[in-house]
């Protein structure tokens, strides 16, 4: 059974949403309110063309042995309408640039999170021994503070000695 045969039982029912098929006529110089029965005619035209496409498409993939359609089946299927053709090919192209660049920037994002981990964790490394010398230096600085301290402590108070032996 071909089935553009069993689509007929779903005729008179919307496939697309009636809102979105509006907005399309909207954008292509219909009233912002078209009459609903525009809205279900070109739903109904649309239906059916995808559905030709569709059963060209699979009726090919079918005559090669196959079980999936491939895009091959589609150029086959809008072969003798260039504008289509075309327009899905350049559909195919730009989806494939697109996923080529997000494997790109996923592969440059994975490197660049594995850097800033290393980064990071050299950060801390180093942040650690900053810390580290700068609790040595802070002791050794107290330890020469002290003897300082206690050097000048022991001249000031020979100092004063010397001043009350001299008067």
């Amino acid at each position: 059974m071909e089935p553009r045969a069993r689509a007929g039982k779903h005729v008179g029912k919307e496939t697309f949403n009636p809102k979105e098929i509006a907005a399309l006529l909207y954008a292509y110089g219909d009233v912002r309110d078209p009459i609903p029965e525009t809205v279900r005619v070109l739903d109904e035209i649309v239906t059916e063309f995808l559905e030709g496409v569709c059963f060209e498409a699979s009726r090919h993939a079918q005559i090669a042995g196959r079980q999936k359609l491939k895009f091959d089946d589609f150029e086959f299927a809008l072969r003798r309408n260039p504008q289509y053709l075309g327009k899905v090919k350049a559909m195919i192209e730009k989806r494939q640039s697109i996923k080529e660049m997000r494997k790109t920037f996923n592969q440059d994002d994975d490197a660049l999170m594995k850097d800033m981990a290393a980064k990071d964790k050299d950060k801390d490394k180093d942040a650690a021994n900053m810390k580290q010398e700068d609790d040595e230096l802070l002791d050794l600085d107290d330890d020469l503070d002290l003897r300082d301290l206690g050097a000048e402590g022991s001249s000031r108070v020979s100092g004063s000695k010397k001043r009350k032996i001299a008067k």
